[in-house]
């Protein structure tokens, strides 16, 4: 489904990624790993249109969208929670999800179906976003991203300081999601939650692709989680 190939990307005269290589496909779940500052959210800010790209190519479905605008890589079925979840703060928990909702993509996602799966946001629907705790407005994050009916959701740090039991919560619901055929490329530092939800995982060191691998092998070599995410 996503395809990205020798993707380079920088920061000004700085680069930050080295050919990243790396693909998800219909119904799997690949995590994005590696230790702060090794290029994991700017291969997603790469990917959305957000950072431009010095070299390589992004294909989404067997469309070339290397160069589009982030509203059209939206559009074309990808949907992005950032790091730092970025809801709008002064709207209402329904006004942030309606914002993001897609009008002309059919899907199984609408307010009822993310009040159903988050019943915290229904019960708040009326709060603006602002008041909301950290793991309520990441559940708002992910309810926005839903919205756009995406066929591919990608995570920025999808559980980086909840609470356990918000985090757990989180990690049920991406379980629910793969279960029923979504497409998901997550970064995270949760590994025990990961190996448990993921496909395969992608390791990355100083903006390069390191090591890839199922979960079964990263379980059976502690070796790679020692030299690629340990400090």
């Amino acid at each position: 489904m996503l395809s990205v190939e020798n993707l380079q990307a920088g920061y000004g005269s700085a680069q930050a990624l080295f050919g990243v290589t790396l693909t998800v496909g219909g119904g799997e779940v690949v995590t994005l790993l590696g230790r702060n500052g090794m290029g994991k959210t700017t291969t997603l800010r790469a990917i959305m249109g957000l950072l431009p790209k010095i070299a390589g190519q992004v294909r989404f479905d067997g469309t070339d969208l290397t160069t589009a605008p982030p509203y059209r890589i939206a559009q074309a079925g990808i949907g992005y929670v950032p790091e730092g979840r970025q809801i709008f703060p002064t709207l209402s928990v329904e006004e942030n999800l309606i914002a993001t909702a897609a009008n002309t993509r059919k899907g199984r996602w609408s307010l009822q179906t993310v009040y159903t799966m988050f019943p915290r946001l229904k019960e708040r629907r009326t709060n603006p976003a602002a008041l909301l705790s950290g793991g309520e407005q990441q559940m708002l994050a992910i309810g926005r991203a839903l919205m756009t009916n995406p066929r591919l959701l990608i995570l920025d740090e999808a559980t980086e300081g909840l609470a356990p039991l918000i985090r757990a919560e989180i990690w049920a619901r991406l379980a629910e999601l793969k279960a029923a055929g979504e497409a998901i490329l997550v970064v995270d530092k949760n590994i025990d939650a990961l190996t448990k939800l993921a496909d395969r995982h992608v390791m990355l060191e100083k903006g390069s692709v390191m090591w890839t691998g199922t979960s079964t092998d990263l379980r059976n070599d502690p070796s790679v989680i020692e030299r690629y995410l340990h400090l």
